[in-house]
């Protein structure tokens, strides 16, 4: 399974620091920024899958920073760490979708829980190999077993796969695909769908079980033979 992606943004860097090295140690892929500008020109190419965002910082705070996000992206998790712990603030934070409001200062292992806890309740029921017609797909070591013979797939391929596969014989958006792996439908990013699918059937081709069929205008269905 590719690993989350976090975008730390506080203009503590020392705190930030150690921060990072914890949370990497645990497993987690983070990126940082120092103030919110700069983590806003980070957004689109970290695409993270959850922001830690401290609330005073300069040049952008923490609360700017987040209503640009939310407006951009819906499904990425916010939590403010900030010792900004008025209720005023707390609604503030709430109020512009924050999934999280935790006060500084907080023990470490307090948020590596609420990050496990917010994942798990995410993704609850995806088995980490899934048995696709004679493939064996793990999303652990983003690889796949066909007849003996395993492929790497790059992160992109493996979330696309994990979404197919989820819902085999069943046409999923296109839309949805890309808010779900890039976090907006931009023409770019369209592009890009349009070619790691492509990658993907190669991959997949040894398994005539099994094929990823296009709808046009619509989306993608991962089809199952039954023989």
């Amino acid at each position: 399974m590719e690993r989350i992606k976090i975008l730390l943004v506080d203009d503590d860097r020392q705190n930030s620091v150690f921060l990072r090295k914890f949370l990497e140690v645990e497993g987690y892929e983070v990126s940082y920024a120092e103030n919110g500008r700069k983590a806003w020109d980070m957004f689109p190419a970290v695409s993270p899958d959850l922001v830690l965002l401290d609330v005073n910082m300069p040049e952008m705070n923490g609360f700017e920073l987040a209503r640009f996000i939310r407006e951009q992206n819906r499904d990425v998790l916010i939590f403010f760490l900030t010792d900004r712990t008025e209720k005023s603030d707390r609604l503030k934070g709430f109020s512009l979708k924050g999934n999280d409001y935790i006060p500084k200062p907080f023990y470490p292992e307090e948020l590596i829980a609420k990050i496990r806890e917010r994942f798990e309740r995410r993704y609850p029921s995806i088995p980490l190999r899934i048995a696709i017609g004679k493939t064996i797909f793990d999303r652990n070591l983003s690889t796949v077993e066909i007849d003996g013979v395993v492929q790497h797939l790059s992160a992109r391929q493996s979330e696309i796969l994990t979404i197919l596969a989820q819902n085999a014989d069943k046409t999923i958006e296109r839309d949805a695909i890309l808010q779900t792996v890039w976090g907006n439908d931009s023409y770019a990013n369209s592009l890009a769908l349009n070619v790691q699918i492509t990658y993907l059937r190669k991959i997949l081709k040894a398994d005539t079980t099994i094929s990823i069929v296009s709808l046009k205008k619509r989306g993608y269905r991962l089809e199952i033979v039954k023989r």
